[in-house]
């Protein structure tokens, strides 16, 4: 009944578009698309429609394409004007009886020493255009049958790595469109991984600000790195699928299609997955950016697990993402997504607590299933041009069924403390649902402009937790002694229920052509209403009397911030700032009971923050940009909630409900700059922050003579001590002999300060500061041959060193590091047989027992076949010395933990795929070229 509900609420919303886009006003329509005289788009530049005495007004679209409505003259003339560009100016005839006139492209004429992103024999493309890095695709050597990752892997600044997560210059990238708008939700690896390459005309590495930042100009705030891949207009009619069958050894398998089908107005892609490789389809803990921002709280997904690396993982996926123009003003796109997540993880762990000389050895076997669903439509509608409305409706499920044996090793010192064994089933069913919208009002043509957003995202979980353990207590003064053994069960219900709700209004007040006046008010809201009820039992299945494993606790709090600014924006040529100020006031408000205490949570804060963002252009090519954002974060519900809630009796956690929210001042630096014509680039990145009233651990533990090692966590506010780090990042590219010789030098150096107090003693009220500052650097240094899309060789090395200082005497140092070289090739053996590798060696050197030094060797031999090479058999094999491990290192506040778990080992596989790409005026396989689509197994 549930689903059947569902699909009526689907069905409605996307007929409600219908009818509202058959209904939507309809006037005579003007479309043209700008172009240099190498035939790429032009964007951005300005173009007016002067029809009698009324000019209208707009830009050209990432796209190139330019629309003007609701024109009323049969004559009008057409002026562009764009930096780099003569002016170009032509005057039409409407035709008679038509309502829309598509005009042929115009080309515009560039400069002579104006165009600095020229391509010179082959050199690839690139544009820095403010917050946006533009890569075209057109002169990439890829392999016929390569996908958008493939095609990200050639692009300064831009790094794949083996699991398929993306950086570019330093930061992660978190969301993916196409042609502009959100695909499947944004998920990144969904979109590199089975986007077709040879479809794809451009690459955009995009700064987003989010749609406040997009319609009004004015960018405030943090930034997410987001790509935009732009499709060949050439491809936007007709169809693509890929098909993938194959079968190894392990009893690995893999079973994969995609089908996406193009018109003019519409894109249809319909994608499934099944296999045990550990490749799923689907990031569910990604959605849709939406209208609005979201700021925390409730709404936010839970469950899912992307391209988990870590154990083995049996998956199962199915998705659709649509999108349809039903006018020029009336858009709508969205998608539906579900999958199955089976993963079993083993691992072995190490953690050593700073200052307290205690240390735990940790071998778990951990399964998982998960199931998932995820639907999200956006509509966005232009009713004229000068009113523009987006509202995006999201829900989703998550169910999460969970099964983990740990068996624990704690000692102090060298002397054996006690041995904990414990299972755990967890059941977890998470629903959530969410509507944020958006409306911009153009006032006038002078930039005068009024913006309004909201949102409203509500979450709940609903979790079931059966702990047993089995402690074994060893004796502190006979270690001759039999170990005692302490039995317990723990019986837990938790509910949790979120909601994030708050809105936006935005003003803007032209002073002149360069100069406006931005003022704003933000308004959000966090409330949390949870329920935390436990009871333990002995081995007979009676009460155990003690409150630490008996408890019903009940807390309601909400967090709320309102923000007022006002800031001054000039956009020159040259340069572009915005300068101002901001207050924020903010309430924590709230209560919390059990069957015996309570407590009342109020607290209140004012902050005053600076509007500073400075950006300036040295030319067409190179660009620095600074931006500050602050930001105000309340407590986590362990954090404020003041009772004892404790899993056993090992452990427990107090919180503190005079805790202040943390504040955040983040200033990021990007520098950007290209010498395109000789074929180099770089990229550098310096992020700080400085965080207030800093929430931290007091972290106690001691050796308890009845259950053993005994841990309190406590927290309060570093308010006398600020906390801080710094990231940076920089890429520096050089390409030699139109692309053939490839040159890239990367590195990093990221510091972090935590602090946290310590102690031994049971009694202690305040322990001892330890501040552990954390030093991680990173240099790499890549080559790559590619002298044509028959051959490639990439060697590189990377190198990396990780070490963390602590101030408590007792604490020490501890540091980390490794060496990976590793080479990646490709060459035709014949045109039709191609064979792959894929070498690394690590050289781990700080882990312990867990220095393992894994040489990988990944390979395969690949045979094309059928009409137009449309068949491919693959044989691959994995990790042929079966080495593969994953070895990490995890820093916190009050302590180390050194990891390995296991990661898929040595198996072979075959695999047949079959691809098929027909669009319009092309055959089947135009010019006997071999069609993307669908990343293979990762090697």
């Amino acid at each position: 009944m549930n689903n059947m509900r569902i699909v009526t609420v689907v069905l409605f919303f996307f007929l409600t578009l219908s009818v509202t886009g058959a209904y939507a006003q309809r006037g005579r329509t003007v479309q043209g698309m700008l172009r240099d005289k190498e035939s790429r788009v032009v964007a951005g530049a300005s173009v007016q429609l002067v029809d009698g005495k009324d000019t209208l007004g707009t830009s050209s679209s990432p796209a190139g394409i330019f629309t003007f409505e609701n024109v009323k003259s049969d004559r009008f003339t057409i002026r562009v004007r764009s930096i780099g560009f003569e002016p170009f100016e032509r005057e039409f005839t409407f035709p008679a009886g038509q309502e829309k006139m598509v005009l042929s492209s115009f080309e515009l004429q560039g400069i002579a020493n104006m165009l600095e992103e020229v391509v010179v024999d082959g050199v690839l493309t690139v544009q820095v255009k403010g917050d946006t890095v533009e890569y075209s695709t057109k002169d990439l050597k890829l392999r016929e049958g390569s996908v958008a990752e493939d095609a990200l892997r050639k692009l300064q600044g831009v790094e794949v790595d083996k699991d398929g997560n993306v950086t570019a210059q330093g930061e992660s990238v978190t969301r993916i469109r196409i042609n502009g708008k959100d695909f499947f939700g944004g998920d990144v690896k969904t979109a590199t991984q089975n986007l077709p390459a040879n479809i794809i005309q451009k690459i955009q590495v995009v700064d987003d600000y989010g749609d406040m930042a997009n319609l009004t100009g004015n960018r405030t705030g943090s930034s997410e790195k987001v790509l935009n891949i732009q499709i060949d207009p050439q491809y936007n009619k007709g169809y693509m699928t890929t098909l993938r069958a194959g079968y190894g050894t392990e009893d690995r398998y893999q079973a994969t299609g995609m089908w996406m089908g193009l018109t003019d107005k519409s894109q249809v892609s319909v994608l499934a997955n099944l296999n045990n490789m550990n490749a799923q389809l689907f990031d569910f803990n990604t959605m849709g950016g939406g209208a609005r921002r979201r700021q925390g709280g409730g709404g936010r997904p839970g469950g899912g697990g992307w391209n988990n690396a870590q154990g083995l993982t049996n998956t199962g996926s199915i998705g659709v993402n649509i999108r349809h123009d039903f006018s020029d003003k009336l858009k709508v796109y969205g998608s539906y997504s579900f999958g199955r997540d089976d993963n079993t993880t083993l691992s072995t762990t190490s953690t050593y607590n700073f200052g307290l000389d205690q240390r735990d050895e940790a071998n778990s076997d951990n399964n998982s299933i998960r199931a998932n669903h995820r639907f999200e439509a956006n509509l966005e509608w232009n009713i004229s041009d000068k009113d523009y409305i987006k509202l995006t409706p999201q829900f989703g499920i998550d169910n999460n069924d969970g099964r983990a044996f740990d068996n624990r090793t704690i000692f102090f010192g060298d002397v054996l403390n006690n041995i904990q064994r414990q299972q755990t089933m967890t059941e977890t069913y998470s629903p959530r649902y969410s509507i944020s919208g958006l409306y911009n009002r153009k006032l006038n043509d002078k930039g005068r402009n009024l913006f309004l957003n909201f949102n409203y995202d509500n979450a709940s979980t609903e979790s079931d937790f059966n702990r047993v353990l089995d402690n074994l207590v060893a004796s502190q003064t006979d270690p001759d002694a039999s170990l005692d053994s302490i039995y317990e069960l723990t019986v837990q219900e938790v509910m949790n229920k979120s909601w994030n709700a708050g809105g936006t209004l935005s003003y803007t007040e032209p002073l002149s052509e360069t100069g406006r006046l931005e003022f704003t008010y933000d308004l959000n809201v966090n409330d949390y209403d949870n329920n935390n009820r436990q009871n333990g039992y002995d081995r007979l299945g009676g009460i155990i009397n003690d409150p630490r494993l008996n408890y019903d606790y009940n807390y309601d709090y909400s967090f709320s911030t309102h923000r007022v600014g006002a800031s001054f924006i000039h956009s020159g040529e040259k340069m572009v700032y915005s300068i101002g100020a901001a207050v924020m006031p903010t309430i924590l408000s709230g209560n919390a009971f059990s069957t015996s205490e309570s407590a009342i949570i109020d607290r209140r804060n004012f902050n005053v923050i600076p509007i500073v963002r400075f950006e300036y252009k040295f030319s067409r090519q190179k660009n620095i940009s600074i931006n500050y954002s602050g930001s105000a974060t309340e407590p986590g519900v362990s954090q404020i909630l003041p009772f004892e809630v404790s899993t056993n009796r090992t452990n427990t956690v107090i919180g503190n409900p005079n805790l202040d929210p943390e504040f955040q001042h983040q200033m990021r630096v990007r520098y950007r700059s290209g010498d395109f014509q000789k074929g180099n680039t770089f990229f550098a990145m310096l992020n700080a922050n400085l965080t207030n009233n800093k929430i931290v651990g007091f972290n106690k533990i001691y050796a308890d003579p009845t259950v053993g090692s005994f841990q309190e966590i406590r927290y309060l506010n570093a308010s006398d001590d600020n906390v801080y780090g710094v990231n940076s990042f920089y890429h520096y590219g050089k390409s030699l002999k139109e692309k053939t010789y490839n040159i890239m030098l990367m590195g990093s150096v990221n510091f972090n300060k935590n602090i946290s107090y310590i102690s031994s003693d049971p009694d202690a009220v305040e322990g001892e500061k330890n501040i552990a500052n954390n030093w991680v650097f990173m240099q790499g240094l890549m080559f790559r041959y590619n002298p044509s899309e028959n051959l490639e060789i990439n060697p590189g090395v990377r190198y990396s060193y990780n070490v963390t200082d602590n101030t408590s005497s007792s604490a020490g140092n501890r540091a980390v590091s490794s060496w990976t070289p590793n080479l990646i090739g490709s060459v035709n053996l014949t045109p039709t047989t191609i064979f792959g590798v894929d070498l690394s060696k690590t050289f781990n050197n700080g882990y312990g027992n867990f220095n393992q030094n894994p040489f990988i060797i990944n390979t395969y031999l690949e045979q094309r076949l059928l009409k137009g090479q449309r068949g491919t058999i693959r044989l691959q094999a994995f990790d042929l010395l079966n080495e593969q491990t994953n070895i990490s290192r995890t820093v916190s506040d009050y302590f180390i933990t050194d990891s390995r778990t296991n990661r898929l080992g040595r198996y072979f596989m075959l695999t047949f795929t079959f691809r098929l790409q027909k669009f319009s005026g092309m055959a089947p396989q135009q010019e006997n070229r071999f069609p993307g689509g669908m990343r293979p197994p990762r090697m």
